[in-house]
């Protein structure tokens, strides 16, 4: 009885966005696995960065992307500024990143992509302890870098 051919999930591009994100892919696993499991929901990706240049407006979704824009545009006067969350955009904005489907980007939620996922989410927030603290012991300085404790 699906009325619409995708379910997006939009969250901004940081790390309490990718919790959501999360959250949401688990949440759809369990109770509604059958609309992954037939191809239906998507993450849109939303922009880290918005690069302007006296004739254009760039947008990069990653930071490889970034760079090589920055290489593109190599002599051009240009502003760079970490894009602000998606509840913070207007609607023009939303509509060119995000929403457009001429313009966005959308990631297909495949079953094993979800199937992971819920996977991490019991062992890191379920009640396997000693899971969890062999999981952090053995992985846990993979993320050093990603850490952010200002």
């Amino acid at each position: 009885n699906l009325r619409f051919n995708k379910v997006v999930i939009c969250t901004d591009a940081d790390v309490d966005g990718y919790q959501i994100r999360t959250l949401v892919l688990t949440m759809l696993y369990r109770l509604t696995p059958t609309l992954i499991n037939k191809g239906y929901v998507y993450i849109a990706e939303s922009p880290l960065y918005e690069i302007n240049t006296k004739n254009k407006t760039y947008f990069a979704y990653t930071e490889p992307e970034k760079t090589d824009i920055l290489r593109r545009i190599d002599g051009e006067k240009y502003t760079i500024q970490r894009s602000k969350g998606l509840g913070e955009n207007d609607p023009e904005m939303m509509w060119l990143t995000t929403m457009s489907p001429e313009s966005r980007r959308l990631i297909k939620v495949l079953p094993t992509d979800a199937e992971r996922t819920a996977e991490v989410f019991d062992l890191l927030l379920g009640d396997n302890l000693q899971g969890r603290k062999d999981h952090i012991a053995e992985h846990g300085a993979e993320y050093l870098d990603d850490l952010d404790v200002s």
